[in-house]
């Protein structure tokens, strides 16, 4: 009877420690913050160009299915409203994920090179600071570009520079467009991203698990915004938090599953 309560014991422990290990899992999960709910756009802000603050003109943002849409279908037409739907806090040293695809939804009066082109904004000045008639904000942009012509590659992942110049392996880029080693999809793949932001402001882009994009220290510069708050551009000065933003350009797009770990601890 001894030997028997002794092994009974002996299993409790052994299937406690099996739960104890099963759960660690799910409190890694617990870091991470959700930005999108699937249900509406509580927790973010629209801006778009011509329009103040929060004005979502013929509700360019929406949510339809779980996902977030830019849809076009309430415009007569494009008006240049360059716009962006930025999440309401800033960030500064995180990893984010998230996926997105193109939908046929076209502007026509949309500026050629925004044809099955759109992004997400990062290190972005705040919407509160974003002129009524400004068409892009001081940030980084993490591109997405899909296939245009069958047959010819054109890698999604790049990095754009809006008012901002970077670094790679300590020499300065000023290019505007930096283009990834990442593969050409086509528009109706969901395509999953993933933007890691370390401590030493180093930046990594990774498309569908692969690492396809390096780079460090942003800073303000290139090419001036012209149609900015002059207050806030101050040349070289090393660009280290600002807001995340989903990008509009008259290109039909969607968004799902945008989540964010903080790695500043």
């Amino acid at each position: 009877m001894r030997k028997l309560q002794i092994l009974l014991l002996l299993c409790i422990v052994l299937i406690c420690s099996n739960c104890q290990n099963t759960t660690q899992p799910n409190t890694n999960k617990e870091n991470w913050q959700v930005l999108f709910n699937g249900k509406d756009l509580d927790g973010w802000v629209v801006k778009l160009n011509h329009h103040e603050m929060g004005d979502n003109y013929a509700n360019t943002f929406r949510v339809v299915d779980s996902v977030i849409q830019v849809n076009y279908d309430g415009y007569t037409e494009f008006g240049e409203r360059f716009g962006h739907l930025y999440y309401r806090q800033p960030f500064s040293t995180y990893h984010l994920k998230f996926e997105y695809r193109f939908t046929e939804q076209w502007m026509d009066e949309a500026p050629v090179f925004a044809f099955r082109n759109s992004g997400i904004m990062f290190h972005s000045q705040s919407p509160h600071s974003i002129l009524k008639d400004q068409r892009w904000p001081i940030a980084l942009e993490f591109q997405f570009l899909a296939e245009e012509t069958k047959g010819e590659p054109r890698s999604t992942g790049n990095a754009c520079t809006p008012g901002t110049n970077i670094f790679m392996d300590g020499k300065l880029i000023t290019k505007h467009v930096i283009l990834s080693s990442a593969k050409t999809y086509p528009w109706n793949q969901w395509v999953s991203g993933e933007l890691i932001v370390n401590k030493d402001n180093s930046m990594i882009h990774i498309v569908n698990g692969d690492t396809v994009l390096q780079y460090q220290k942003p800073m303000i510069g290139g090419k001036i915004l012209t149609d900015c708050d002059s207050t806030i551009w101050i040349e070289d000065k090393e660009v280290t938090e600002g807001y995340i933003g989903l990008q509009a350009e008259g290109q039909g797009v969607e968004f799902r599953d945008i989540r964010i770990k903080d790695l500043s601890k």
